[in-house]
């Protein structure tokens, strides 16, 4: 084989496990419920440890939180093998441009971050557990990324929508601080404003696409490395 064809055949095996990439389609818009390298966090088994903290619920009784913190499909899949968590959505927020897609949030260009919309019993789980949960699946420090997807698009946002769950995420950030040796915790901290529900064929990527080379050697990996951290807060079955 020539050397053009050996670069050729390198770069698309790298851009096959730097990216996720998708085709584009409309994002459905979700406006807000209510106003508004580290060691993990302190693991909680259930809503009790957050004893007095309110919850954005909807007319459901559910509540819903949302985290942006590098690649949705990543991301989804963790929150879904939580107990408590009813569904983990894919989509984009944090930006300034209306209906964002995929094509267009990949640019850096919309403001928007990948995210995740979290819908979850309070009774079961508290927002303050799902926080536990967003540190301690990710590189705390890493800015504008999470493992090798770089970019504003992957950068880790929280967003708070009532002052209890901007009080809870500031003080598990400044108990976080203590553990990293003078580095930053890298997240954004925002007010949840609306949420753009993601193309259809992102939604569960992980679970449908278990051959995918992004899927197998980083959304996997990711994974485990969470489940190995949080044996404790896994719904039954999801433990392997």
């Amino acid at each position: 084989m020539n050397k053009s064809l050996c670069l050729t055949a390198a770069v698309t095996l790298l851009a096959s496990l730097t990216a996720c990439d998708r085709p584009p389609a409309a994002a459905e818009p979700h406006a807000a419920k209510a106003p508004g390298p580290a060691a993990p966090p302190a693991q909680a088994d259930t809503a009790d440890a957050e004893a007095g903290a309110p919850d954005a619920e909807s007319t459901d009784g559910k509540a819903r939180a949302y985290f942006a913190s590098g690649c949705f499909w990543c991301v989804e899949a963790i929150y879904e093998s939580i107990k408590g968590v009813d569904e983990s959505i894919s989509g984009y927020a944090g930006g300034h441009t209306k209906n964002p897609t995929y094509e267009a949030s990949n640019t850096g260009q919309t403001g928007h971050a990948e995210a995740v919309e979290i819908i979850y019993d309070p009774e079961v789980v508290g927002f303050g557990t799902l926080v536990d949960v967003y540190f301690g699946s990710q590189n705390v420090t890493q800015v504008n990324g999470q493992g090798p997807d770089h970019g504003s698009q992957y950068r880790s946002i929280i967003f708070f929508q009532n002052d209890g769950e901007k009080k809870i995420i500031d003080e598990k950030i400044a108990s976080l601080t203590k553990t990293l040796n003078g580095e930053k915790v890298a997240a954004e901290v925002m007010p949840f404003e609306k949420f753009w529900q993601g193309e259809d064929y992102h939604q569960n990527y992980e679970r449908l696409h278990p051959d995918n080379p992004y899927v197998r050697n980083v959304s996997v990996p990711r994974l485990k490395r969470f489940k190995a951290k949080f044996p404790k807060l896994l719904k039954k079955g999801a433990e392997h």
